[in-house]
Formats: structure tokens, sequence, C-alpha cells
């Protein structure tokens, strides 16, 4: 009885620990909470860029990783990969802007 007991522990020990590390972020993983944060900062930066009248005609692509905001797409002018970036930037948790946006 002792020993299965002994057994029953080790192995929810073994479990705790296994999901434990499972929810860890690492340099390419975010973790579930980091990616449910990453999710909404491209919410609100898609959001912000289509409710902007000189951005909305554009096809600008937006992708968060962490934190750290990716705008890709074409745009007509530097203004607007400018504009695209400062509308960027103006979203609550933002860290930074990597603009991949290109001029065409």
């Amino acid at each position: 009885m002792k020993k299965a007991n002994l057994l029953v522990r080790l192995c929810l020990c073994l479990a705790l620990a296994v999901s434990m590390t499972a929810c860890a972020s690492t340099s390419q993983q975010e973790s579930a909470g980091e990616y449910v944060d990453s999710t909404a900062i491209t919410t609100k930066v898609k959001a912000r860029i289509f409710e902007d009248q000189a951005l909305k005609a554009f096809n600008i692509s937006v992708e968060t990783f962490k934190g750290v905001v990716q705008l890709s797409g074409f745009v007509d002018s530097k203004a607007a990969a400018l504009k695209a970036e400062e509308v960027a930037r103006s979203v609550a948790g933002v860290k930074s802007v990597k603009n991949n946006l290109i001029v065409k």
C-alpha cells in the first residue's frame, strides 16, 4: 500500500513537471500567455491601421511575436510606411516594430 501510494505521488509530480515545461516560452516559441498577448496586439494594430483613412486602402499584414510587431505588404509612399509604423508603435504592449513595408 505504501509503495503504491509513493508511486502515485511520483507519477503526479512527474506529470506536473512535464506540464509546467510545456507552458514555458523559449526564444523561438511563445508561452500560452504570450501567444494570447501577441494575438491581442496583432488585432489592435490591424484595427488601428484599418481605422486610419490613409492606410485602410493598403493590404498591410501584421504579425506579432513576444511584443515585436512585423509589418509587411505594399504601400504607395514612404510616408504611408512611416504612418503605419507610427500607428503600430502607438498600441499598448508593442515593444518594437519591424517595418518591412515596400513602397511600390
